[in-house]
């Protein structure tokens, strides 16, 4: 170990194979209580795949060096990789530079929030039911778009679709222009920056629109773990409620929507303050595995009902 490292040679000297460092890795991490939900679900798919990072070992190739020593170069990367995921509550997606989602591999750093979302399931079976069949749908857009793999997602499962993608930041259309090549998409998928979809506003309607925004209202975001707050805070945060880029979208999807059309959000906790925010809106909360439902489908015809006037604050 380095004269920097943060863990004490008693703790590593001993560690020999792949199995001896991933049980310690996963003891460390648990004890730390480093927060999971950022693409992993749990200590031991954190682990496995910093081993993965420091032995160059594909997953499913992964078993392959639980038994024999690790080499010392695996070692010192691997322990070096804990090190930041411990200590410094580096997200591992940005440390390994990647993210999985739907099967397909994305690039990610910290210019983006890292790839997760309930699209991934709704996408290829649920939304559909609400659309002419999928040769038929042939523009799509993703809003707030960050690394692209929503982007992706659509032009993979809708083989006729032209798809615009759009987010705020300059940084994050840098690293989705990475995947939308990496995938061979430039043809179909077009990026732009621009404030939710004022840029589109000009152009052809849309048959679906989704969008996976920043929707955390700004008390939470304080009380998030340390390895969210690593994650760009405009991809996280929607002003005070939450409902600061939903309010715009509502609005802008109104105008760019076929008459068939739905729009698709994930709005993580707002389920109550959406309902209550527009009482008259009928609003379809789609079914997901976990059971938490936090995905909303508004098809176009019921994007008519202004929203509540918010409360006006009261004089002293």
């Amino acid at each position: 170990m380095s004269a920097t490292s943060r863990l004490s040679r008693t703790q590593t000297d001993k560690l020999r194979t792949g199995s001896d460092c991933l049980h310690f890795a996963n003891r460390l991490l648990k004890s730390n209580r480093v927060a999971h939900g950022q693409g992993f679900i749990n200590e031991q798919e954190e682990s496995l795949t910093l081993m993965g990072k420091a032995t160059g070992l594909a997953w499913e190739k992964l078993p392959s060096c639980f038994e024999r020593p690790l080499r010392a170069a695996e070692k010192s990367v691997f322990l070096h990789l804990l090190e930041q995921r411990v200590f410094d509550r580096t997200p591992t997606a940005y440390l390994v530079g990647e993210a999985w989602l739907g099967g397909l591999r994305f690039h990610v750093d910290q210019r983006v929030i890292i790839p997760r979302s309930y699209f991934v399931e709704l996408i290829p079976e649920v939304i559909p039911q609400w659309l002419p069949k999928v040769s038929d749908i042939k523009h799509v857009a993703d809003i707030c778009t960050g690394s692209g793999c929503l982007a992706v997602l659509l032009a993979k499962h809708f083989p006729n679709a032209k798809v615009d993608a759009t987010d705020l930041s300059a940084e994050a259309l840098e690293v989705a222009a990475i995947n939308v090549k990496e995938h061979k998409l430039q043809s179909r998928i077009k990026l732009h920056r621009t404030d939710t979809m004022t840029a589109l506003l000009k152009g052809p309607k849309f048959d679906l629109i989704i969008s996976n925004p920043p929707y955390e209202p700004e008390g939470i975001y304080q009380r998030l773990p340390a390895e969210f707050k690593q994650e760009p805070k405009q991809s996280l945060v929607s002003g005070k409620d939450g409902l600061d880029v939903i309010r715009k979208l509502l609005v802008q999807a109104k105008k760019l929507l076929n008459p068939a059309g739905v729009l698709v959000i994930e709005v993580g906790g707002l389920r109550r303050a959406m309902e209550k925010a527009w009482p008259k809106m009928p609003m379809t909360w789609l079914t997901t595995n976990d059971g938490l439902d936090c995905v909303v489908l508004i098809r176009a015809a019921d994007l008519t009902a202004p929203p509540k006037a918010l409360p006006r604050a009261r004089r002293r």
